[in-house]
């Protein structure tokens, strides 16, 4: 599609086939109702939009006779520059899918960019083996074991302050773990391979977990009150429920000292969890400041 083609749609128009974009390049796929629910519009609007997208960008999309619903095509090229900003925020908290644009803000701010973004095309892949609920093969880099090819079975996207990953059930360790997107390279989506019972999320013991911990103003820092404010005590306490799965990655970017004894030191260190016991059985733990694994302090008879 050039840019000449769309500069003869209405932002409207431009919006709707943005969304049909997003749709289909990480979901997968895309169905007449989409397009009506998300905008409003009437059914016969909503085939014109299809038709039209299909049109302007050959090879995009498919119809699916079966599944009654439009997928990605076979030649997909993106039409669309969309930020990873912009998808990630879409895709996880539902907004920011309309044609991306460098608009003027209201008011003037800052906030600090990431330093690494994952390639979207990867992004897309996983996205779409979570949708569709199938294994995928990747291209993995890690520290410890460098390059290996695996097979994972995605289930969910998070975010640790720095950077994003996919929690997945691994298929060469058997278990459930998290792989951080911009190390997956070359990933393939497996459609007709089964996923098994016991590689599914509601089998992740720590993704299903629910931990509750209960944060205060750190005892050796001053003034108190004024961290109350700052994080919306109630009653000088922030109660927060997490999954295990999550709550090392948060605690670390909070700078929540988790020590047993309130023992870390530094003006960054403005919070602490009040019972570090709450923590006991949470594999990643280990990245909360200061946290020591209550099994760490028995003396052995």
């Amino acid at each position: 599609m050039s840019n000449e083609h769309l500069a003869d749609l209405t932002q409207p128009q431009r919006d709707r086939l943005a969304f049909v974009e997003l749709r289909v390049r990480f979901i997968g796929e895309i169905r007449r109702q989409d397009l009506v629910t998300r905008f409003g519009i009437q059914s016969a609007a909503a085939s014109r939009d299809l038709a039209l997208y299909k049109e302007l960008a050959p090879g995009n999309i498919d119809y699916d006779p079966k599944g009654k619903s439009y997928v990605l095509g076979a030649n997909f090229h993106p039409v669309f520059d969309f930020p990873p900003e912009r998808v990630l925020s879409w895709l996880t908290q539902g907004f920011g899918d309309g044609e991306p644009m460098r608009l003027k803000a209201w008011v003037a701010s800052e906030s600090p960019s990431r330093l690494t973004h994952p390639d979207l095309d990867v992004l897309a892949s996983v996205t779409r083996a979570i949708h569709q609920e199938c294994p995928v093969g990747i291209e993995y880099h890690s520290i410890s074991s460098g390059r290996a090819e695996r097979e994972i079975v995605p289930f969910a996207l998070i975010d640790n302050g720095l950077r994003w990953h996919a929690r997945a059930f691994d298929r060469k360790s058997q278990e459930f773990r998290d792989f951080v997107i911009t190390r997956i390279k070359r990933p393939v989506l497996m459609r007709d391979a089964d996923v098994q019972t016991h590689e599914r999320s509601d089998q992740d013991i720590q993704w299903t977990r629910i931990v509750e911990l209960e944060l205060v103003p750190h005892p050796d820092q001053p003034r108190p009150e004024i961290t109350e404010m700052d994080y919306g005590m109630d009653g000088g306490s922030l109660l927060m429920k997490l999954r295990a799965a999550t709550a090392g990655y948060i605690l670390r970017k909070w700078s929540v000292d988790c020590s047993p004894d309130h023992s870390l030191r530094g003006h960054e260190f403005r919070l602490w969890l009040k019972d570090s016991l709450a923590l006991y059985g949470v594999k990643n733990a280990v990245l909360a400041p200061g946290y020591r694994s209550p099994d760490k302090n028995k003396v052995e008879p």
